[in-house]
């Protein structure tokens, strides 16, 4: 009982409108040509201030014998003569998409289930063979699917079978060009590289046109069925399948159930974890427990999500169109009187100040201040969507960091014990809006978190200051690093097919290498070339993936300049947690090479480094172990 639409004046306004309807069925009955007939007021304009300002529509349904349905359709002004209007039936869908299906020889998609399958469903729900195209037709959409021929041509030939955030960006990159087509890339794999934890990925949230690329891991979480349960294959099945139609809702802008009003308003929509939603985050947290979500559990989107997918503006809806998270619900910060955990923000060094180019890496600190252990989510500071952080320049408008990927993650229960912190490193230098922290000048940096009981917890501010160029040569550069091309390479930690940023970061390393962005280009242009990498190609319009060679020598001199040659500084503008995890990973990669003495050598120098900036002893005893 929803109508939406737009009125175009001129080439340039348009007023996009959603009513409210009630049936008036004396109405219809007084003219016989008119088969149905509504009423309603209209409750959200975009723009809102959008003139003339139409109140209410009033909406008859004719059928003629000769041409069709059609609608008349009358607008009420609030001062002005009404506006009436006529349109012909085109289609039974709101919209349209396309869907391409790709997969690895080693993924077992799952597109298509069963809904009896599996013995634990509502009582009565229809027994039919419902697949995710048909989730999305159901939910508003003409869906043109096709599974590109031989899926076997994506065969690793030899390549590492886990998939990195870096290897589906470059993917994403060549699969489809950066911009609006309505088009989607559902990709499935065995694993992600980050372990059997990562379920699903929307990744594309990057460039103009994003919302085009996700990813199910079939071998991760969702393949594991309860110990006991009686219907283990269709239990599999149905986790990826639902775990397909989730990642699938993200690409359409859909929130988690939970996080709808964690963004600017379309409309004001309520978080529900307990919704029997696709959209839901983890059907293990409902109460009950999972058995429970899919006791109740009927296959479809919520009531709100259908009216988004249905009714609001299509830029926000359409694969390609507006930013990942665009345009839903928020709500003020719930902040409890004596909270018991402390939010912080902080960059590693005297002063908060960055040089000119130096990409901004954050930590983000979470402490329990209460006299009670806490339990939380393990991964609750990695969650992009939990987490808001703005960042201000000036008096200028408030943007919003937002990560370059949403992860469906298995989470697991960490205790914080009383005066216990965890922490996480936030690169808050480039986003989805673009680069945040680039012109000189003074920023106020500030955070809050949302917690699964509705808490927020919310950071004192942090004021950063960023220095002038230091010459002409420094503001020539300055004009290909902010770029969002380069903002992705630092982000995902390198790429293999962007080749202009690559070669923006090598020009920096040759006439400026010892600025800290030095340090960020090091670490973007050596990581990838440790080890061979997936790269896919399309070849006479069919996708095969290239295993394409690294280069170990390459790697070795990035990386140990990065990390090495000036520890103190590397560890300044990495931050201590990056900088830790990226000596670890590289310390790991020279030990399977050979080398334990300089895998000893990175292990010593930087537990040495780290101890001085007064990290305590047991952070690093994770790498002294390796």
């Amino acid at each position: 009982m929803l109508a939406s639409g737009v009125l175009i004046s001129g080439l340039e306004h348009q007023l996009h409108w959603v009513a409210r309807l009630q049936t008036q069925e004396v109405v219809a009955a007084a003219d016989p040509a008119v088969i149905a007939y509504w009423t309603g007021a209209i409750f959200y304009r975009d723009p809102t201030d959008a003139m003339p300002q139409y109140l209410a529509v009033h909406i008859a349904i004719h059928e003629p014998a000769t041409t069709g349905a059609t609608a008349t359709v009358v607008f009420e002004d609030s001062g002005g003569p009404a506006l009436k209007c006529s349109f012909e039936f085109v289609s039974a869908s709101f919209d349209s998409a396309e869907f391409k299906f790709d997969s690895t020889d080693d993924a077992e998609p799952c597109l298509g289930i069963g809904t009896h399958d599996h013995r634990n469903h509502p009582a009565n729900l229809p027994a039919e063979e419902l697949t995710l195209v048909r989730v999305f037709e159901r939910a508003g959409f003409d869906i043109k699917a096709s599974t590109i021929p031989d899926h076997a041509a994506l065969a690793l030939s030899g390549a590492d079978g886990r998939w990195s955030n870096t290897e589906m960006h470059d993917a994403m990159h060549k699969r489809f060009a950066d911009i609006p087509q309505g088009a989607l890339w559902i990709f499935h794999a065995a694993l992600h590289e980050s372990g059997v934890g990562l379920g699903g990925i929307m990744f594309d949230c990057i460039g103009a046109a994003q919302r085009q690329g996700t990813a199910v891991f079939t071998q991760s979480f969702i393949s594991q069925a309860p110990t006991g349960d009686p219907d283990r294959v269709a239990w599999v099945a149905r986790m990826r399948f639902v775990v397909a139609c989730h990642e699938t809702g993200h690409a359409f802008n859909l929130a988690h159930a939970s996080e709808k009003s964690s963004n600017t308003p379309w409309m004001q929509l309520a978080d529900d974890p307990e919704d029997r939603s696709f959209m839901n985050d983890d059907v293990r947290d409902v109460r009950h427990g999972e058995a429970a979500f899919f006791r109740t559990f009927r296959f479809r989107f919520s009531d709100p999500e259908l009216q988004f997918l249905r009714h609001a503006p299509r830029r926000f809806v359409r694969t390609g169109n507006a930013a990942w998270f665009d345009h839903h619900g928020f709500e003020a910060a719930s902040v409890l009187s004596r909270p018991r955990l402390v939010l912080s923000l902080r960059l590693n060094r005297a002063q908060p100040a960055l040089e000119f180019l130096e990409p901004a890496m954050l930590e983000i600190k979470l402490k329990n201040v209460s006299t009670e252990p806490l339990q939380l989510p393990d991964d609750v500071l990695l969650d992009g969507t939990k987490l808001t952080l703005v960042v201000r320049r000036g008096m200028a408008a408030s943007r919003r960091w937002q990560p370059y990927a949403a992860a469906y993650r298995m989470s697991s229960p960490k205790t914080l014990a009383p005066a216990e912190s965890m922490y996480a490193p936030v690169f808050v230098g480039a986003a989805l809006s673009g680069w945040l922290l680039a012109e000189p000048g003074r920023y106020r940096l500030q955070a809050c978190l949302r917690l699964a009981d509705g808490e927020d917890v919310v950071s004192p501010p942090l004021d950063v200051r960023v220095a002038p160029p230091r010459g002409r040569e420094e503001e020539f550069l300055a004009q290909d690093v902010f770029t969002d091309d380069v903002g992705r390479v630092l982000a995902f930690d390198g790429t293999r097919v962007l080749d202009s940023a690559n070669n923006t970061l090598r020009e920096v390393l040759d006439r400026r290498p010892h600025l800290a962005l030095g340090t960020h280009a090091r670490v973007a242009l050596g990581m990838p070339l440790r080890r061979s990498g997936k790269v896919l190609s399309i070849r006479n319009g069919v996708p095969c993936i290239d295993d394409v060679p690294g280069c170990v020598e390459d790697a070795r001199r990035l990386l140990s300049q990065a990390l090495l040659a000036d520890c103190d500084s590397a560890a300044a503008t990495l931050g201590h947690v990056e900088y830790l995890q990226y000596a670890e990973n590289v310390a790991r990669w020279l030990k399977h090479q050979g080398d334990t003495n300089a895998a000893h050598n990175v292990v010593s120098q930087v537990c040495k480094t780290l101890e001085m900036r007064q990290v305590k002893s047991t952070v690093l005893d994770k790498l002294r172990m390796v």
